[in-house]
């Protein structure tokens, strides 16, 4: 009987959900220790309709908390020059090619875009779960990693409208994304890879600012 009641114990423990417990309360005390996070990064787009790849971009990317909020800035090198901006509640993106500067404003839904933005840097793992309905997947390996892989729905209706579910690979050791495939709802979807993490490292200011000219073109949205 002893013998019962201990697998029974051992098999809830090892159940989706606390697992799932777990890898948020890793995502936790991440989050209470969390200044800064810079990686590099592998953005591909696929395209369901032609079922291949439309686009592959690779740059720096950048995370820091300011107040409450979590900042973030993304410096896309290849293929063509980019940067954009988290913070304050806008989105700015800036295309040197171009000279211009877009600026989205989230408004209202200023938490759900930061949620969304920043999604597995620097968030609580009970924070996650109000942006999201979060279900564990089990783990696999992320270049070497053995990441606790979340699948993610977002409660928000005008985010699904846009993101039918979310795939999100955790470090448990730091509670960080080290990938991430976002499912549009027309079946194209984008995965992002990250690599040469440091975390609480002294960002310069400037990365979190537009280098734009006098002449530069704004619009806002």
């Amino acid at each position: 009987m002893l013998s019962c009641l201990a697998l029974a114990a051992s098999i809830a423990l090892a159940s989706p959900a606390g697992e799932l417990e777990t890898v948020l309360k890793q995502m936790d005390e991440a989050a209470a220790k969390f200044r800064t996070t810079e990686a590099n990064f592998t953005w591909t787009q696929y395209n369901k309709v032609i079922d291949d790849v439309t686009e592959t971009q690779e740059g720096k990317i950048y995370f820091r908390r300011a107040g409450s909020e979590t900042q973030m800035a993304a410096e896309i090198m290849q293929p063509g020059a980019k940067v954009v901006i988290f913070s304050d509640g806008k989105i700015q993106v800036y295309q040197p090619r171009l000279d211009q500067v877009d600026i989205y404003d989230a408004g209202a839904h200023r938490d759900e875009f930061e949620s969304f933005l920043v999604l597995g840097f620097g968030g609580r793992g009970q924070d996650m779960v109000k942006s999201f309905d979060v279900t564990y997947a089990g783990t696999e390996k992320v270049d070497g990693i053995d990441a606790a892989k979340l699948d993610l729905t977002p409660k928000s209706e005008k985010i699904r409208q846009h993101f039918a579910h979310i795939l999100l690979w955790i470090d448990p050791q730091r509670g960080l994304s080290v990938k991430q495939q976002l499912f549009e709802t027309s079946g194209d979807y984008r995965i992002a890879k990250y690599s040469g993490i440091q975390v609480n490292q002294k960002i310069p200011e400037d990365k979190f600012k537009l280098k734009t000219s006098g002449k530069t073109k704004t619009l806002t949205h």
